[in-house]
């Protein structure tokens, strides 16, 4: 079930409110947003270029789920040359592209209520056997979004105390289950401040279990020591990603931006 398609990397979304998928790029800084961090304006990855970052992520044959929001455009960035096959909570396995406009069918959903296509081979069931992949562990990546994680590997995704949800979803079960997380998200709230903490102030989806976060300024690995930076994105210091960080920041020798 290929995942690496021509018509994947155009980027037929335009059913589901997305823009099409950033060009293979030569700049990347034109698709860049400016954040603010305590009065610091720091250029930042869009949503589209974080999702290109995580697709670099991807394994030939890996079976991957991928979480509502900046998550989902991973699937445009799929390298060329791997196969992967993508799995949705709701009972799908072999989605595919969205569909072009005019081509939606209502009732092929994706977990977050977008309409998707289903690859040749896909195959469709019940919730129960949806859960049964993703807790028997045969799920080989899982991007998720988070409003907080430590540098311990807890995240909180699900509830921000106040405002209504409809549900913690599956998020849990994907959590305690997926041999590998990676997490999608923002380094910084609205106001500037971190996201990337010692401890979380809102309600836990998962106790230690991130293991790579890719956010709008860095990639970063959770160790035992707490944030180890791998990666920046381009234009962003060290400097504005440890004024960023309130969690342990773990800085070892010269540190490079992205590559896309």
């Amino acid at each position: 079930m290929r995942k690496g398609s021509s018509d994947l990397r155009k980027g037929r979304i335009s059913d589901c409110g997305f823009p099409p998928p950033v060009p293979r790029p030569s700049s990347l800084k034109s698709n860049s947003k400016s954040i603010q961090h305590h009065n610091t304006s720091i250029m930042a990855l869009s949503k589209e270029q974080i999702a290109q970052r995580i697709a670099q992520e991807l394994k030939d044959g890996y079976y991957v789920n991928l979480g509502i929001g900046i998550p989902t455009l991973v699937a445009n960035y799929v390298p060329e040359g791997i196969e992967v096959v993508l799995q949705s909570e709701n009972g799908m396995l072999g989605m595919g592209p969205f569909p072009e406009k005019g081509q939606a069918d209502a009732d092929m959903i994706n977990a977050g209520k977008q309409t998707v296509t289903v690859l040749p081979g896909g195959s469709f069931f019940d919730s129960s056997t949806s859960f049964a992949m993703i807790r028997g562990g045969h799920v080989d990546l899982t991007v998720l979004g988070a409003f907080e994680v430590t540098d311990k590997g807890d995240i909180a995704s699900w509830k921000i105390p106040g405002k209504m949800v409809k549900g913690m979803g599956g998020a849990m079960d994907l959590v305690a289950s997926a041999k590998n997380i990676v997490v999608a998200m923002q380094h910084c709230s609205k106001d500037g401040e971190s996201k990337l903490l010692k401890e979380c102030t809102l309600p836990l989806t998962g106790v230690a279990c991130v293991k790579k976060i890719v956010s709008d300024l860095a990639v970063l690995e959770v160790t035992e020591g707490g944030f180890l930076l791998l990666e920046r994105a381009p234009g962003v210091s060290v400097d504005d990603i440890r004024k960023a960080t309130a969690g342990r920041l773990i800085v070892d020798g010269e540190i490079p931006e992205m590559r896309f």
